[in-house]
């Protein structure tokens, strides 16, 4: 039931952090504010599918 995901910067785009998320309790997209390395401060980040090939 857990999906992974990688949590990427609204701001510049990069992928900086990964993590799992129940999908049943959580149907919606995933936004958290956490710093981005790239961008040097706290952004949103956006829940985005890691591919499995």
């Amino acid at each position: 039931m857990r999906d992974l995901i990688k949590l990427t910067c609204e701001t510049c785009g990069r992928a900086n952090y990964h993590t799992s998320k129940n999908k049943r309790t959580m149907p919606e997209k995933f936004t958290i504010k956490k710093h981005c390395p790239a961008c040097r401060a706290h952004k949103e980040h956006k829940e985005g599918k890691i591919s499995k090939g």
